[in-house]
């Protein structure tokens, strides 16, 4: 654990100036390099970048924890912004605060003046508090561990061999086989992708990926032999599955439905459903605790044979017009596939019937400025090629695809949250990014979604 102290004007190398700090609770070790969003409600909820790190000695004594109890540490800090000694002095109490005074020493670091407001970017990614805000690279759950795999667990995947093995990964250890399976054969300029890449995809996103899953049944799209194979949906949770993949009971579930599914809370379980050949991920949209109660609207704009991606962004672009005009929050997410699809977060209050009756009549105003690209039949052959404005997804046990999900089409497309203005990139496609650069465009944008992940949205009436 990590002993914590929040410095509410930051830290200074100004040996002049006393920083008030205030004891706070200890953190587990993985918050040390933890950047993104902790969502309202949790401990420290709000934005998170990586100021400054580096490592600390004690200066005096050799026993940390009784400088502490005693409220006296004195320390030397070698960080990237943060250098020279230390003192961490307690004044005490203030109601149920534990105060203390930061103060920088007079030594060959100190720098009159000096002041952290003016050194604002993370020293990890080199973004702003208002940047990851605005497009979080991964949420934080103090109830669950999210963490990505250590660049030693990457190393422990890359080094088993062909037939598989056991993985450690966190807490959990997972049993892989056949890890050189090759899943998305070689189509140009896309070299072969293997099970092992489906792996390290799927551990590696664990950090973003996991809040959109997080105690919500999920669809299993399986592709066991590969995506040059029929594919098949599995919703029951096997029986064989290890003890830390979730499971739900469906209580309301007909006979003949599924009865027991998939909840998939952990990185660990990411991984296991990788190996499964589990190459998409569908969540309900909403959670296993309030399964009438969706947590999500949904837009999806399903093309037809004939629609082009430049008709698939004039439609979502019709549908950022009009949410801005009302009011509401919503991000667009390509699907790695052909369409668009639009995510609007919805108070808890509002059942299916709700989200459904709403999403159909914001569609179909749309949908009737451009009669000439839209549908409204419910069978492909009878769409005459046009796109759907599919409304009829915003009901219980139906689903679309996962953020950050792959899709099974050669090169391994990623489903992607986008900012709107990107529905205005010349360079945009649905199939822009895959499991080989989406880390990349993680690093670069973070996840223009996840500022939206719990928000109590009122919908207007229509």
């Amino acid at each position: 654990m990590l002993h914590s102290w929040a410095v509410p004007k930051g830290p200074t190398l100004d040996p002049g100036v006393r920083r008030m700090a205030i004891h706070v609770e200890e953190h587990p070790l993985d918050y040390f390099d933890f950047e993104g969003v902790i969502p309202a409600g949790e401990y420290g909820g709000g934005d998170v970048i990586v100021w400054d790190w580096g490592t600390w000695e004690q200066v005096e004594g050799d026993d940390a924890g009784a400088a502490i109890a005693a409220g006296d540490l004195h320390l030397a800090l070698h960080g990237t912004k943060l250098a020279g000694r230390f003192a961490l002095v307690r004044r005490g109490r203030q109601g149920d605060r534990d105060q203390w005074l930061l103060i920088h020493k007079g030594d060959e670091h100190a720098v009159d003046g000096w002041d952290a407001e003016d050194h604002p970017r993370s020293v990890k990614s080199g973004r702003t508090n208002d940047e990851v805000k605005a497009a979080p690279s991964a949420t934080w759950s103090s109830g669950a561990d999210w963490a990505a795999p250590t660049a030693e667990e990457l190393e422990a995947l890359d080094a088993l061999p062909r037939s598989g093995g056991r993985w450690r990964l966190g807490e959990h250890e997972v049993k892989l086989t056949n890890l050189d399976k090759v899943l998305f054969p070689a189509s140009r300029p896309h070299p072969p992708i293997t099970k092992r890449d489906l792996v390290r995809h799927y551990a590696s996103v664990a950090p973003v990926m996991l809040p959109y899953l997080h105690d919500r049944p999920v669809n299993l799209h399986r592709y066991p032999d590969g995506i040059r194979t029929t594919g098949f949906w599995q919703k029951a949770r096997p029986d064989h599955a290890p003890d830390f993949v979730g499971s739900w009971r469906y209580d309301d579930a007909d006979p003949g439905e599924t009865q027991v599914y998939a909840v998939l809370d952990s990185p660990a379980a990411l991984v296991w459903a990788a190996n499964f050949g589990a190459i998409e991920l569908h969540p309900w949209t909403s959670t296993a605790a309030a399964t009438h109660h969706p947590t999500w609207a949904m837009i999806d704009i399903d093309p037809g044979g004939s629609t082009t991606f430049d008709d698939v962004l004039v439609l979502a672009r019709l549908h950022r017009t009009a949410l801005e005009h009302m009011g509401i929050d919503g991000c667009p997410k390509v699907t790695g596939s052909r369409g668009v699809q639009i995510w609007v977060p919805v108070d808890p209050r509002y059942e299916f019937d709700d989200t459904r009756s709403w999403v159909e009549r914001l569609s179909r105003a749309i949908g009737d400025t451009v009669p000439e690209l839209v549908s409204w039949e419910w069978r492909t052959a009878e769409r005459g090629g046009l796109a759907r404005l599919d409304f009829t997804q915003n009901a219980i046990n139906k689903t679309l695809v996962a953020p950050f999900s792959v899709r099974p089409r050669p090169g391994a497309p990623v489903s992607v949250p986008i900012r709107w203005d990107e529905l205005d990139d010349p360079d945009l496609r649905t199939d822009r990014w895959t499991i080989r650069d989406i880390g990349r465009r993680l690093a670069e944008a973070g996840d223009p979604l996840a500022p939206m992940i719990g928000l109590h949205q009122r919908l207007p009436e229509l």
